[in-house]
């Protein structure tokens, strides 16, 4: 939201403080200040200039050459191309050594064989918007050579307020001055129009129904539209604004169009209420009708596209058909031209999910869709319509000749109960009812601290307190953070125990994290894919789906840094994929945790190189994340680890396919896995304790001739089986194929060791124990010693 300084001031007259000052004091409110413009820093050279005469350029057809009065003692001649200079008018001119925004200097120039002594500007060259079509012609009585900056009152600095969706009563300068102001809204006094006649405009109540100055208006849908209000205003002269109008609008990125439209502009960006004028002499049937459009019904909005509309879109209608995207845009068929004389003006107030949807499905973002979106306030409508009327009256003339309020479902402001000794608890400190009402009231909340607990009344234009703790945060933020002690205050934890899933992510983190893995959070989105569920309002085509594997997001980063030049790559991301679901019922959600690495396995040291990722990583990483589910174990297959449960797929590790991952030739090999998580947490076998032994072992060495579709995990488990008590550890420790062992097997060395913890073990002891592991491995697997 763009704030003008010095209009805030005129709202505000007790205002103090420097924009500086300001933008930190909303900082502190919850509405931080983005960037504070200085709106005439960079042009301070610029004047006023009277173009005298115009005469065609006599080497280009495009070109105009201008005979220029900028106060000095002679005349200067200008070449100019734009469309709309004339003689006689005034416009912004920057003298040879001037200096404006972006850096541009002024020289004295030839073009096309004529010299040009300086530059008329446009709105944009002086960055006060965005029109680039024609000069700013200026309105009202200058003298040549005037200081342009302080003729236009262009002293101001914009600031650039970041509004949360929450605050939609922030997107205005009233809203901002409640904030600020001394006092608060007490402090505040609209200033009046120059020009202002303070004509009294006649309203009608009613529910649906109600004619104004030939007008039928009538609300039809009554969930899309709760309040209504049309005046008719006659007689109108439609021409460009005053220059205070117009300055004012610049001030926040608005560029004047025209009186009618301007005093729209103004009132919304001063109380924040979208407001539309139609022409009434295009309203047909002598009707406006709020209403449902019809399937297929169609649009041209003042964008000059054409529209086709859905039975979900609140339309203004007149006899004949639509002339407007209620809350969004205006028709093109009643639009305010030179030529209208009677105008039919509204304030209303529209559903904000029938706006947010709308403009969304249609691709359009309005300064009035942004504002119904985000809810405006529901009691505001009169005071703006009675405001608008003033300026309109003040600066295009005209009679107003009556208003209607239709209200088919009549506000009510939420009370809400308010305990002080919760409110104490919340924040730490205590805070009486006084001081409560004392912070609440200056922005519009009423306080009754008679009661108990005491009663709140939340003003209509703050939906978003409804409960106890909305309004304690609003007593904190008033009183401001920076008053509550650091030091930590006395709590009780709650006794509400942590859903188990939140210690299995918990347990997988710091497994990852002791890997040496960083946490990535990518975004849940994803293109179409097997079984993906599509999202109803995507946010890109390209990402229109809920992704079904965590792989891919983590893919794009792991080349995101690849493409940086970092080679040594560990990530990993816990997160919710999901699935369609069954005959098209609610989509299925799974946690899962996945991992893309590459690079080498540990930092550099100067002992040696480190080693790269390899497979056997990559399955010890999966043998430890699948010990998270009782009885999984991990097997391979065709280049890949799987982890299953009883035969249930858990998940799997691989190294990246080709084209999966673009991946440089300086790289290694990119891994990835994807593992399902359970939903506890698996119990951990009790460590206990075992004093050191002090008696001898015996070892045994195995050499042994395996199959090789059995794997080394079977062998090893059914000799820990087999060996009995007296074992004490079994590992492989050397792997050998080639000659001298038959096709399809290999040789595993197997290192047995055998111990008694209160003696020393005789050999027939051991080689009883080595004789039952070589017959259970010779009956289970068919292994024999080699």
């Amino acid at each position: 939201m763009n704030i003008s300084y010095r209009w805030l001031q005129s709202i505000a007259p007790g205002l103090q403080g420097t924009p500086q000052e300001l933008a930190e004091r909303l900082a502190m409110l919850g509405a931080p200040v983005d960037e504070i413009v200085d709106l005439g820093g960079q042009i301070g050279d610029v004047v006023i200039a009277r173009v005298d005469e115009v005469r065609q350029h006599p080497n280009a057809d495009r070109l105009r050459i201008c005979t220029v009065n900028a106060g000095g003692d002679a005349p200067l001649q200008v070449v100019c191309g734009a469309p709309n200079v004339e003689a006689g008018g005034l416009y912004p001119f920057a003298p040879v050594g001037a200096t404006l925004p972006g850096g541009l200097e002024i020289k004295k120039a030839k073009l096309r064989g004529e010299e040009s002594q300086g530059m008329l500007c446009s709105a944009r060259e002086l960055g006060l918007g965005r029109d680039h079509a024609g000069l700013m012609a200026l309105r009202g009585d200058f003298s040549p050579g005037t200081n342009f900056r302080q003729a236009l009152g262009l002293d101001d600095w914009q600031l650039v307020v970041d509004v949360t969706p929450n605050r939609g009563e922030l997107l205005s300068h009233l809203g901002v001055a409640r904030e600020l102001a001394p006092g608060g809204e007490d402090g505040i006094k609209l200033p009046k129009f120059p020009g202002d006649r303070g004509h009294a405009c006649p309203v009608k109540q009613g529910r649906r129904e109600l004619d104004v100055g030939g007008v039928e208006v009538q609300i039809q849908d009554d969930q899309g539209c709760t309040r209504y209000m049309g005046a008719v205003i006659r007689g109108v002269a439609v021409a460009p604004s005053p220059e205070w109008l117009a300055t004012r609008l610049r001030a926040v990125g608005v560029r004047p169009i025209n009186n009618v439209v301007d005093a729209t502009n103004y009132v919304l960006h001063e109380l924040g209420q979208p407001i539309h004028a139609f022409d009434l002499a295009l309203l047909r049937g002598g009707r406006v009708e709020i209403r449902g459009a019809q399937n297929g019904e169609r649009l041209t909005t003042l964008d000059g596209v054409e529209r086709v509309l859905e039975p979900t879109d609140v339309v203004i209608a007149d006899g004949e058909g639509a002339v407007a995207l209620a809350g969004v845009m205006g028709g093109a068929n009643s639009e305010v031209s030179e030529t209208t004389r009677d105008l039919f003006v509204e304030v209303a107030l529209f559903d904000p999910k029938a706006v947010r949807k709308a403009a969304r499905r249609l691709g359009l973002n309005t300064d009035a869709s942004h504002r119904f979106e985000r809810s405006v306030d529901p009691e505001g409508q009169p005071a703006a319509m009675k405001r608008v009327i003033e300026l309109i009256l003040a600066v295009a003339g005209g009679e107003a000749v009556g208003a209607v309020d239709l209200v088919p479902h009549p506000f009510e402001r939420l009370k809400v109960g308010v305990r002080e000794e919760r409110v104490e608890k919340v924040l730490g400190v205590p805070i009486s009812a006084k001081e409560i009402a004392e912070l609440l009231e200056p922005i519009g909340f009423e306080v009754n601290t008679r009661p108990r607990p005491m009663r709140v009344l939340v003003p209509g234009f703050r939906p978003d307190v409804t409960a106890e703790v909305d309004v304690i945060e609003e007593i904190a933020r008033r009183r401001g953070y920076g008053s509550f002690p650091e030091a930590m205050r006395p709590f009780r934890p709650t006794a509400v125990p942590e859903h188990p899933s939140v210690a299995v992510e918990r347990r997988v983190r710091d497994l990852l994290a002791r890997w040496g893995f960083l946490e990535s959070v990518t975004t849940g989105f994803a293109p179409e894919s097997p079984g993906a569920v599509p999202l109803l309002n995507p946010l890109s085509a390209e990402e229109g789906f809920l992704r079904t594997s965590l792989v891919p997001g983590l893919l794009r980063r792991l080349e995101h840094n690849l493409a940086h030049g970092v080679r040594d790559v560990r990530l990993f991301e816990v997160g919710t994929v999901f699935t369609a679901g069954d005959g098209g019922g609610l989509p299925r959600e799974e946690r899962r945790v996945a991992a893309a690495f590459t690079g080498t396995s540990r930092p550099a040291h100067w002992s040696g190189p480190a080693p790269e990722w390899d497979a056997w990583d990559l399955k010890g990483l999966m043998e430890e994340l699948a010990a998270q589910h009782p009885g999984a174990v991990v097997d391979a297959a065709d280049g890949r680890f799987t982890v299953s449960v009883d035969g249930h797929d858990k998940g799997n590790g691989r190294a990246a396919a080709e084209g999966e991952v673009d991946v440089p030739a300086w790289a290694g090999t990119v891994f990835v896995l994807e593992v399902r998580l359970p939903d506890a947490v698996a119990s951990r076998r009790a460590v206990t304790y075992q004093p050191l032994p002090v008696h001898p072992g015996s070892e045994r060495d195995l050499a042994l001739i395996v199959p090789t579709t059995i794997r080394g995990t079977d062998v090893s488990g059914t000799i820990r089986q087999a060996a009995g008590a007296l074992l004490e550890d079994a590992y492989p420790f050397d792997l050998y194929e080639g000659k001298g062992i038959p096709e399809g097997t290999r040789s595993l060395a197997f290192r047995l060791r055998f111990r008694a913890p209160e003696r020393t073990l005789t050999d027939a002891e051991v080689d009883g124990a080595v004789t039952s592991v070589l017959s259970a491995l010779e009956e289970r697997h068919g292994v024999r010693r080699r």
